[in-house]
Order: C-alpha cells, then structure tokens, then sequence
C-alpha cells in the first residue's frame, strides 16, 4: 500500500488547534457559516478512525434524510481531502461509511427514528465519539441525553469517549448556551469559532459577509461572528413540536390542506410549508416542507412533483408572477398568486394567532423561524408593532397559504 503525507497543519488551516486535540467528554463549537466547523470535524474523524484502530463513530441530526447532502459528504470529501481515498468503503445502503484495513464504521443515524440509536451496536472495536451536526436542531434536551448515555462501556488503555456538537446559534435561550457555555464543566471544550478564522474562504465570500456587516448587523452577529441571537418579543408562542401522525389528523372531519410558496435563490431560500387546518379546534398542523437555496423555477417544480404535491392548490407570492407563470407550465396548475393588501402582514399574523400550531419534528426550517421570528426593534430599542425581515420565508409563505380559509372564516 502506498504511503500519503498529508500536511495535517496545512490542511486544517488556523483556528482549531484545542478542538483537534481535546479528548474531553464534550466537544461543542458554536460558529457562524463559513467557519469551518463541520469540514474540519468530518477531518478529525477521518484522521481519528485511521489513527485509533477500534474507535467507531455515530453521526447524527435531528432528521436521518439530511445526512446525505450534509455530513455524509464532509465526511467524503473530507477522505479526498486526506488523501485516502483507496482505504475507505462509502456504502449509501445502508448509509455508512467503512475503513477497509480494520473494518471500523462512521453510522449515520436520525433522531427522528429513536429506536435505531438506542440499540446501536458495533462489529469491531467500539462505539467511542459522536457527532451531533446541526444540534440547535434538537429541541428537546432528552433525546441528546439519550444518545449521550449510549456512549458508554469501559475502553482500552489510550482510548477515550467523546461528543462534538456543531451548531449555529440562532438564539439564546436554547438548552445548549446553559448546559455547555453557561456552566463550569471541566469535561466541556465550548468554542466560538467565525468566518475570519477560514483562510479557505474566497474574496466574494468575504464580501458577502461585509454587506450583511453594514446591512444586517442583527443576522451578522449570529451567522458572521457566530454569538448568540436574542429572540425576546417572540411573535407566536401559541405553537409546539408534535410527532403527529399525518394521516390520523387528515381523517378529521371537515380539515383542510394549505400549502404556500415563497421564492428565493441565492441569500434567501425557497420555501413552501404544508399543513393541515382544524378550524373547528383551531389547530394547524405542520407536516412537511421544502426549503433550500439556489432552485431554478424547473427544479421548484421538481421538487412539488416530487413530494406528490402538484394538485395541491398553492398560494405563491405575488411580487413573482413570472416565476408564477413558469411553474403552472412545469405542471404546478393550481399555483394561485396571493393577494396580499394593506395590512396583510399584520392581519394574517393575528390570524394565525388564534390557533395552535403543531409542527412536526421533521420540519427543522420552520422551527426554527418560529423560535427566531420576533418583532422589531426602533431606535430607541423598544420593541415596535412590526416583524423583522428575517426568519421569515417559511411563515410568509405560511401566510399565503392561510388566506383562502383565513378569508372563509372568522375566528374570534
């Protein structure tokens, strides 16, 4: 077999030096976009698994079918990255990943199938790390708790257990900022890590985080400087994350469907929610939705088809009628332009004020605007009776999608 030398330095670059080499029980990097987080966890793990000979590794996010475009192919390129391809077997089915010499395992698992981590076991060696990517995504601190207390057995001389949690911190009351930056744990490595530690980055990509500097300081402290957003002045309280079943609630006499679409491309994202509506219990139930950046009007279309969503009566953004026109010729006819009108922000918000809104776990984008959607500020920083412009594509669609019933029906 023949030998690679890879300037591990050189390849990691700057910034990082106490995450690569800690082998305390937590590992927790909270960062903006752009800070090498994730590249150079996927690194550590390959470098780890090669030089650790019975150490196998679980992978998680919040929902399993997320793996594949995220970590899974860090995970990749980070293997063509070292150089060591030809040691390694990439399997899709099952999703895993393989070091051929020891046959030692990276598993991929999701949160939203709880039985498939609790009975984790492993061929050779042992279950030693984990990483949690994306891990402002779990809501709910018991199901961390579980995974965590799955790592455990004793190991041999040398060996060690451990947890990397990667996350953007969208806001500060989440359970991560108390439990791992708030408290004095010496088994705790908590790490805020930026852009301007990336010397991979590009000048366009520095440039973009200069224009959100000067024109969206509120976004550029989480998503630039990696701090903690503030979410005081929360617009909607009136809704839950529920494992509900489809199905069951579709059932119910006299629901109805909605489903909305705001555009975006290159900053902002596409998005489109779907739900069902109980007008007669005043519940609204979350059950899916697209969101992602960069989608051609051909491949929003694809997208709907895909889903099985195509005869579904979509209310759109208005401000987009050719984007609107495009879409019904991909085969999305029932696309319907929203009517929007004076006010309509602000009365479609308390509309949707009057239910409870159940949000099923898979959603993540969803819950995550509703924890960050929050009224805005004036200069004096009071808060005032407007949104902000952010966090906000997922529910202006979902706004759209209500107006049909919203127009039918009067909830007091």
């Amino acid at each position: 077999m023949n030998t690679v030398n890879v300037d591990i330095a050189k390849t990691i670059g700057k910034g990082y030096n106490r995450f690569w080499h800690y082998k305390g029980r937590y590992r927790v990097v909270k960062g903006g976009r752009g800070s090498k987080k994730s590249v150079t966890t996927a690194l550590n793990i390959i470098h780890r698994m090669m030089e650790y000979p019975l150490a196998n590794t679980l992978v998680l996010r919040k929902v399993f079918k997320d793996h594949k475009d995220s970590t899974y192919s860090q995970l990749k390129w980070a293997i063509n990255h070292l150089q060591v391809k030809h040691l390694w077997h990439v399997k899709i089915t099952p999703l895993e990943i393989i070091y051929r010499p020891t046959g030692q395992k990276i598993l991929f698992r999701g949160l939203d199938d709880p039985m498939s981590v609790t009975s984790i076991t492993v061929e050779t060696g042992h279950l030693c790390w984990a990483w949690f990517e994306e891990c402002y995504q779990i809501t709910n601190e018991d199901d961390f708790d579980k995974v965590d207390m799955s790592i455990r057995g004793e190991l041999p001389p040398g060996y060690f257990k451990q947890l990397t949690l990667t996350f953007n911190p969208w806001n500060e009351k989440h359970w991560l900022k108390k439990r791992f930056f708030d408290a004095d744990n010496p088994n705790v490595l908590a790490l805020t890590t930026n852009y301007q530690c990336n010397e991979f980055l590009g000048d366009d990509d520095r440039e973009l985080f200069e224009w959100m500097r000067k024109n969206n300081p509120r976004r550029y402290k989480i998503e630039g400087m990696g701090d903690w957003g503030i979410a005081e002045g929360a617009i909607f309280t009136n809704w839950r994350e529920f494992a509900f079943d489809t199905s069951e609630i579709a059932k119910r006499e006299g629901v109805r469907s909605a489903f909305g679409l705001d555009f975006g491309f290159t900053v902002d994202p596409t998005a489109l929610p779907a739900s069902i509506v109980d007008i007669k219990n005043r519940e609204i139930y979350v059950f899916d939705e697209i969101y992602e950046k960069g989608l051609l009007n051909n491949e929003i279309a694809e997208k709907i088809i895909e889903k099985g969503y195509q005869k579904e009566i979509i209310i759109a953004d208005s401000a987009e009628p050719k984007s609107i026109a495009e879409l019904r010729k991909y085969g999305i006819r029932k696309l319907k332009a929203a009517e929007k009108g004076p006010d309509s922000v602000k009365s479609g918000i308390q509309f949707i004020q009057q239910f409870t809104i159940f949000v099923h776990p898979r959603c993540v984008n969803f819950i995550n605007e509703l924890s960050n959607y929050v009224w805005d500020r004036n200069k004096e920083g009071q808060l005032i009776n407007k949104p902000i412009d952010e966090f906000n594509h997922l529910l202006d669609a979902f706004r759209y999608s209500l107006e049909p019933i919203r127009k039918r029906t009067r909830v007091r």
